[in-house]
């Protein structure tokens, strides 16, 4: 599992708005990014990939929504199991084949 944020949600939403707000003042949304990010302590990185989620959530970028994503994991989890047996398994019958039978 992954470990919980160091950022609240509300501060994640709060820079990311900040970021929409300020794109028109700078040159590139890299700029308004870099610029917010220095205001609350945060690095251009981390600022940047809250701004990918959030347009990718509204529609306007390409992948996977933050709903979409927590569902494809909740589906690895409930596979994760049964690709566990389904290995041990095949590695017993592996196994079984190798050895020449006693007679």
């Amino acid at each position: 599992m992954g470990r919980a944020s160091k950022y609240p949600a509300e501060v994640r939403e709060r820079a990311v708005r900040l970021v929409f707000e300020q794109q028109q003042t700078h040159e590139s949304q890299w700029a308004a990014i870099c610029s917010v990010a220095s205001k609350l302590g945060c690095t251009a990185e981390t600022l940047r990939r809250w701004v990918r989620q959030m347009e990718r959530d509204a529609g306007e970028r390409p992948g996977l929504t933050t709903g979409e994503r927590e569902r494809l994991k909740e589906l690895a989890a409930s596979v994760a199991p049964a690709a566990s047996v389904m290995s041990s398994t095949s590695a017993v019958r592996s196994v079984s084949v190798l050895q020449p039978r006693r007679r």
